[in-house]
């Protein structure tokens, strides 16, 4: 009896024990039916389906004049899914013919179980369309974008290129990459267990969004003709390189800046010829030095153009006037050291105004002494030499100059004339730009404006500017004085007929001193009473003959002639 109790004591046990599971099941199940139903819809359709990306459009840049210098080209990224294949042999055979890939390269990706492998990239639409036409299942082709220069060469260490994700590697397609990529979109494809697409479930898109468009400064009618003239003189003197900007001294608008030799931006990773067999760094590190943009990456000694900023210091400060005279006898001593002029007979006795025509070293070095250390570091820093321009390209270098602290008499003479220091020329050309337009110091710039392709969306660019560097008087008398180097003095061979141009010539030596080697440079703007238009040329070690005055004031002079009436800027009542 009691073993007949006990054994119903334990039915009703195991009973319980089994309903208590049961409803801890099915309370379970329908907590997963019901509270986690999103959760686990969602697994599942991810479970079964296949993402592919639709790449968006690059926005495009723009000229001044409204011309395309970087668009877009259509072109194919092949891929494969080896769960779709049906016939490997058939796809293999056909990719590889058609892509010009080795077979065992195609085939180790057809058979490579994954969600989808890639072929190759970057392939022209018509060789994409082909290979669609075969229809062989298993096979993706999808349309994509790869960057296109229509202007290939010109402008290239400006533009910049893209990589192979389309994204900005140098110049202005990385500075503007947040404006220029867009986002990409999707195709979302359903597939069945075995992860073979159900073609009656259709696909989900997710439409990309275009990168914006920027509109910039650059003109490239300007840009070729700077560009025409750098390579010309780099040819016929045989010099190392050239570089040539060109920009609106009043906002700092640059509307040319050519560094030759350039590079072509739809094939940028080609070197020539004449550097032979190199392995992949030193491949790298010459595509290093021919991607550099001198105008803003590297700094030179500037010679005889800086004596603008020294003229420009010493009559703010008071240390000189027009008025003043000197006497050159052909050098200057200053402590122990005799600093000659470049006219080693002297000049003889000579105004200030004469001295800047002249070019005369020792009128500047009397001139950066009576300023002094303490008061020329003073306007280093008010004129904005001291920090970077700010330019909307990467990379650009800082000032090179002596410590306060460790600049004597001697080092303050050496730099009174542009020597013992270095700049970059983007620093000069903005710098005199703001001492010649009434005082303002400008931020160069090409960024103007962004906007979408229905232009709905714009953004102009602002940029900073620090007014009154120097009073209106002394940038009246510094387009005064500069005018008359040109006119009469050692800027003559950069005289335009029919309009006012004042200028800077300079002749520099590169380190180390007695290598034979030299800059010659010109600085000139126009109208010479109220600029508008500022070029800097500078040949990098020319053959024969070096001079600033000769070689490079006559560049400057061509570009002026023909980009001067382009601009509207000839006054042909002017004798």
């Amino acid at each position: 009896m009691k073993n007949k109790t006990f054994n119903r004591q334990k039915i009703v046990i195991v009973f319980f024990a089994c309903l208590f599971i049961f409803l801890l099941l099915l309370g379970r199940l329908t907590w997963l039916m019901v509270a986690d139903s999103v959760y686990y819809t969602e697994k599942a359709r991810e479970l079964h389906e296949r993402e592919r990306s639709i790449k968006a459009a690059r926005g495009r840049i723009l000229d001044a004049g409204g011309k395309v210098i970087a668009d877009n080209k259509t072109v194919c990224t092949i891929s494969v899914i080896h769960s779709q294949i049906t016939d490997p042999e058939k796809v293999i055979e056909v990719l590889s013919r058609e892509l010009e890939l080795p077979a065992d390269s195609v085939r180790r990706r057809v058979e490579k179980y994954s969600s989808i492998e890639r072929i190759k990239s970057n392939v022209d639409k018509e060789m994409g369309d082909r290979i669609r036409e075969y229809d062989l299942n298993g096979v993706k082709v999808d349309e994509d974008y790869k960057r296109y220069y229509p202007y290939e060469k010109l402008a290239s260490k400006v533009l910049g290129f893209t990589g192979g994700d389309n994204q900005g590697i140098i110049g202005l397609e990385v500075k503007y990459e947040d404006y220029l990529k867009g986002t990409d979109g999707t195709i979302l494809t359903v597939t069945d267990a075995g992860g073979v697409e159900i073609e009656e479930a259709g696909e989900n898109r997710v439409e990309p969004v275009d990168g914006n468009d920027l509109y910039i400064s650059l003109d490239m009618n300007i840009q070729s003709y700077a560009d025409q003239l750098a390579r010309q003189v780099m040819e016929t003197k045989e010099a190392d390189r050239v570089s040539i900007l060109v920009m609106n001294p009043k906002n700092g608008e640059i509307l040319a800046m050519a560094d030759v030799p350039e590079f072509d931006l739809n094939h940028p990773y080609e070197i020539g010829e004449e550097y032979g067999s190199v392995s992949e760094e030193k491949k790298q590190e010459i595509l290093n030095g021919i991607w550099r943009n001198g105008c803003i990456n590297d700094t030179y000694e500037p010679g005889s153009t800086f004596k603008v900023i020294t003229a420009a210091a010493g009559l703010e400060e008071g240390a000189v006037t027009v008025e003043d005279t000197f006497f050159c006898p052909g050098y200057i001593m200053v402590e122990d050291r005799r600093i000659r002029c470049h006219k080693t007979t002297g000049h003889g006795s000579e105004t200030f105004v004469d001295g800047t025509k002249n070019s005369c070293n020792p009128v500047f070095i009397t001139v950066g002494l009576r300023i002094g250390v303490d008061r020329y570091y003073h306007y280093f820093k008010q004129f904005g030499l001291l920090q970077k321009t700010g330019i909307d390209l990467p990379g650009e270098a800082g000032t090179i100059m002596h410590k306060k602290e460790d600049m004597k008499a001697v080092e303050l003479a050496t730099v009174s004339f542009g020597q013992s220091f270095q700049i970059t020329p983007i620093q000069l050309a903005a710098t005199v730009s703001s001492i010649v337009n009434g005082g303002n110091r400008i931020t160069p710039h090409f960024g103007v404006r962004s906007m979408n392709k229905d232009k709905t969306q714009i953004k102009n660019f602002s940029y900073p500017v620090t007014e009154h560097i120097v009073s209106e008087e002394t940038s009246a008398t510094m387009r005064m004085i500069l005018e008359q180097v040109v006119e009469s003095g050692s800027g003559k061979n950069g005289y335009v007929e029919g309009a006012r141009v004042g200028g800077k010539t300079a002749t520099s030596q590169t380190l180390p001193r007695g290598s034979g080697r030299y800059i010659a440079s010109f600085l000139g703007f126009a109208p010479a009473d109220d600029p508008e238009v500022l070029a800097l040329a500078i040949i990098h070690n020319p053959q024969g003959v070096y001079y600033g005055g000769q070689i490079a004031a006559p560049v400057v002079r061509q570009l002026f002639e023909n980009i001067l009436p382009y601009l509207g800027k000839m006054d042909y009542n002017n004798p």
